[in-house]
């Protein structure tokens, strides 16, 4: 930070003064550490060891089968992950939504899909793992006769990427589609005059990303083209990652590598149930971590569950 010449790199002094920052901001946490819950916050981070935990993150939303309650149920999420953001002081800002259908009990109406932007340090290592299908099983307040009722919903979180990293993800002009809308509320209302809400559609893929977040349809578009980038990213280390399992099992050393298809928001991809009826509980399939307290949970207190995941990951590499 010291030599005059730094910020004749513009980009680097960035990155530089970042880090910089990050790293006061380590200090000044292990400075202040007095009880064991500081500890252990201080050392869940360094756990989070990751090549992007320290990243952004980028959270989607996929309502599954269900019509009305499905689509209600992953408006109880996107609520949920908001709360869960603002008592862990990240940033969270709704990037698209598409609305779900009218005409639900209290004029409630759902959401089909969303894309949630989460800025924060560490936010892609807290939230990782919670990718996966997540069932609600409750009452329906859709149905006239009170009827239990089972949700699915798809969650899939991708981290941010940097600069670098996004300019290594050749987009090709011609692979893509860029359709531009006005962005509609619930009810099918329109809330921008002009169509300055993005849809790209990259062909080679059949990736879809849209963002309605901001006034402009430049900014949209730029949006729009960081989470293509993410969602591409991804795909690339996927494809790296079942290649490997590829190349071991093919060696006797792991069993044979999945397929990579697309999780289905469904029956056998769960990863945490809530349940409301006929009794309170909300429960993650892979630690076993259970409380009864679900309306605490979906009111965002998810530590519990996020933390022993961050500490299972860490025991799996012991």
């Amino acid at each position: 930070m010291q030599n005059p010449n730094l910020w004749k790199d513009k980009e680097k002094a960035v990155k530089v003064t970042k880090e910089l920052s990050e790293l006061q901001q380590e200090v000044s946490e292990f400075e202040a550490i007095k009880t064991e819950e500081d500890l252990r916050k201080i050392e869940m981070r360094v756990f989070l060891s990751g090549e992007y935990d320290k990243n952004n993150a980028i959270l989607l939303i996929t309502a599954g089968a269900g019509g009305q309650d499905a689509q209600d149920w992953a408006a109880m999420l996107l609520r949920m992950y908001e709360r869960y953001c603002q008592r862990k002081g990240y940033k969270a800002a709704v990037l698209h939504q598409s609305f779900g259908e009218g005409g639900g009990p209290e004029g409630r109406i759902g959401i089909k899909s969303a894309t949630l932007e989460i800025k924060g340090p560490f936010a892609y290592g807290f939230f990782k793992k919670e990718t996966g299908v997540h069932r609600l099983v409750r009452i329906s307040p859709f149905s006239a006769k009170s009827l239990r009722h089972t949700s699915f919903v798809l969650v899939e979180i991708l981290p941010g990427i940097e600069k670098e990293e996004e300019a290594e993800i050749k987009i090709k002009p011609e692979d893509l589609k860029i359709d531009f809308y006005r962005a509609s509320g619930p009810g099918g209302q329109y809330v921008n005059k002009r169509e300055t809400s993005v849809r790209i559609t990259h062909l080679p893929t059949g990736l879809i990303v849209a963002c309605q977040s901001e006034r402009l349809q430049g900014l949209n578009r730029e949006k729009a083209m960081k989470i293509l980038a993410a969602k591409l990213h991804q795909l690339k280390r996927t494809a790296a990652e079942e290649e490997l399992k590829k190349i071991k099992a093919a060696a006797g050393r792991a069993s044979p590598a999945g397929r990579g298809e697309k999780i289905s928001a469904s029956w056998g991809n769960q990863i945490r149930s809530y349940v409301l009826h006929p009794y309170k509980m909300a429960k993650d399939l892979r630690s076993g971590v259970e409380t009864s307290d679900v309306e605490g949970v979906l009111d965002g207190n998810l530590d519990e569950f996020i933390e022993e995941q961050v500490f299972a990951e860490q025991r799996s590499k012991r």
